[in-house]
């Protein structure tokens, strides 16, 4: 693991080579071309700096002095105003990384004396989170008992809390990033949150509080281990549905992976799997994000783009932080004796349960078809605040099947719109379930079915007495169908019916050389059975509209089957939609 270590420090060196300039004299940080800034940003370029720091001990890097830049950036992020938790966590993270002793800490000797009380402050107020942000209270706490600026040591307190609040909300232990509403909104955060207190808890002055809270975070980022040999596609594709997925969607995986390593959360007879799982994600983080000429993180261009609120400095920051505790975490893993072992890949169906009560079933169902590298992702979750079709139920596969970054379109899944007492509303077969079940079918096929007792509209509100909705997705290697049967408890008028797909390729420049796509046969999509007598639409060409781009690559082509005047529904008659795939599936060359 000695090269991949070195390899990790070389990228880390070249990204922060090329983003340094971006630290303004006042700790700001300049925005890439066409980018807004974010008012976190100088709190995770002083973690990136620190952990930098940490690994290699040098405090110049391209003429630059960076226990000034890092003195700035935590300046600037103590000052702004109103404050950034997330940001005050990255900043006091990154602080804690020159040295828990304030006499022999270079960045803080740099500080005046106005920031290093302003941090004392800072890191002593203290709200309350029921989502991610709760991990930086515990960041902050941790900083503020290293450094000495408090006696009593709230590390522990608030991660009971933390976890009190993941039983509460999910059944399973999965961690539910929604602050409202429905609830339920498993997604990319909930890695994030265990990693990022993980590294928080490695920098904590007393390892006694870190030996004895290791065990409570196993239990729960155990959960995630273990469902990622049957979440990464064969080519590396790690986490792919819900927000932030992308760029995070690799580093956050191997980030979990590495330090279950470390931690010896993985058996030694599963550390194989693991290793391999860490070669795949990391080789399609690396060329899939990375531009290799000059050596920067590339997340937006004419092609693709990514999750609105991640600008490209941070991204690139995050980055150089990441591969810098890859560096330092991959010294410390053994590579099993004997080399790899490639175990074949099997066909495999499996839901993973997030949570199951009376109120709501949540869950992912994973796919893979070994033979075609088919590899499906469908979360059935809450999208949390706002809506878009990174979450929604249909299967996530880049390159096969894809969708709009940060928008909304109701790919794969019927859209009703329901006129009831003059209000209009939209309804989706998402965000939750019932009587979830998953199974072999014939010939060795698998299915997926839920139902939904009471339709649910886009702003995830329960319309009672309206109707119910069955949905069934059945996988035979590369063929799936969707069947979605509705039945009304009184009579209603369907305003409008809309159902979507998207055509898209991987990018032309960043993508693996097994990647897989469709080919020029496309979809091959049949719709079987449709009681709302749809029309297919003349194709749409989004090819240069910004607003039609993956984490992957662009959108070509919308195809829409509407039905654009009114049918009335009738209780005691099932109105079905049944839609057949069987996409063209090919490999990507480099």
């Amino acid at each position: 693991m000695h090269s991949f270590s070195e390899q990790c420090l070389d990228m880390a060196r070249s990204i922060l080579g090329h983003n340094l300039d971006s630290i303004q004299p006042d700790g700001s940080i300049l925005p890439a071309p066409g980018e807004e800034p974010r008012a976190d940003e100088p709190g995770h370029v002083a973690y990136a700096l620190g952990e930098y720091y940490r690994i290699t001990g040098e405090t110049t890097l391209k003429g630059y002095d960076l226990i000034d830049l890092t003195a700035r950036c935590v300046t600037a992020q103590m000052f702004t105003e109103p404050a950034t938790e997330n940001g005050l966590a990255y900043a006091a993270l990154g602080l804690l990384c020159f040295g828990p002793s304030k006499e022999r800490n270079p960045v803080w000797e740099r500080l005046v004396e106005e920031t290093q009380v302003r941090i004392d402050k800072q890191l002593l107020h203290r709200s309350d989170h029921d989502n991610h942000w709760q991990a930086f209270n515990v960041a902050k706490a941790v900083a503020r008992y290293s450094f000495g600026l408090s006696k009593k040591d709230e590390t522990s307190r608030l991660i009971e809390r933390m976890v009190e609040r993941i039983n509460h909300t999910s059944s399973t232990g999965f961690f539910d990033d929604s602050t409202q509403g429905l609830g339920g909104n498993f997604n990319l955060y909930g890695v994030m949150t265990f990693v990022f207190v993980r590294s928080a808890l490695q920098l904590h002055a007393n390892s006694g509080v870190r030996d004895r809270k290791l065990p409570t975070l196993r239990t729960y980022a155990e959960k995630y281990l273990k469902i990622m040999p049957d979440l990464v596609r064969q080519d590396g594709l790690g986490w792919a549905f819900g927000r932030a997925a992308g760029a995070y969607g690799q580093m956050h995986c191997i980030s979990l992976v590495l330090q279950g390593l470390r931690d010896g959360w993985i058996l030694e007879d599963q550390k194989p799997k693991y290793f391999d799982l860490l070669r795949r994600l990391f080789v399609f983080f690396y060329q899939t994000y990375l531009d290799q000429e000059h050596g920067f993180l590339d997340l937006r261009d004419e092609e693709r783009t990514a999750y609105g609120h991640h600008t490209t400095r941070m991204a690139n920051f995050d980055a150089a932080r990441y591969l810098c505790q890859w560096a330092r975490l991959a010294k410390t893993v053994q590579v099993p004796a004997g080399g790899p072992k490639f175990e074949p890949t099997r066909t495999v169906g499996r839901f993973v349960i997030f949570d199951k009560s009376n109120r709501k079933e949540q869950g992912l169902f994973l796919y893979r078809d070994a033979e075609s590298g088919l590899h499906a992702q469908i979360p059935l979750i809450s999208s949390g605040t706002s809506l878009t079709s990174d979450s929604l139920p249909f299967p996530h596969c880049p390159g096969v099947f894809d969708w709009p970054n940060n928008i909304y379109v109701p790919l794969m899944l019927p859209e009703l719109t329901f006129n009831t007492g003059g209000v209009e509303q939209v309804t989706l077969p998402a965000f939750y379930g019932k009587n979830c079940v998953t199974g072999l079918g014939l010939r060795n096929s698998f299915y997926f079915r839920y139902e939904q007792p009471e339709l649910i509209n886009t702003k995830e509100e329960i319309l009672k007495n309206l109707g119910t909705v069955k949905v069934q997705w059945n996988f035979a290697g590369p063929k799936i169908s969707a069947e979605f049967t509705y039945t009304v408890k009184q009579q209603v008028e369907l305003t409008k019916f809309r159902y979507v797909l998207a055509i898209a390729a991987p990018h032309s420049k960043y993508h693996v050389g097994s990647a897989i796509a469709l080919g020029a046969e496309g979809h091959r999509c049949t719709v079987q059975k449709d009681d709302f007598q749809g029309v297919w639409q003349e194709t749409e060409v989004v090819s240069t509209d910004p607003v039609y781009r993956t984490n992957y690559g662009k959108i070509h082509y919308l195809q829409y089957l509407v039905r654009d005047h009114p049918l009335v529904m009738r209780p005691g008659q099932s109105y079905r939609l049944v839609v057949n795939f069987e996409p063209d599936i090919v490999h990507t060359e480099n």
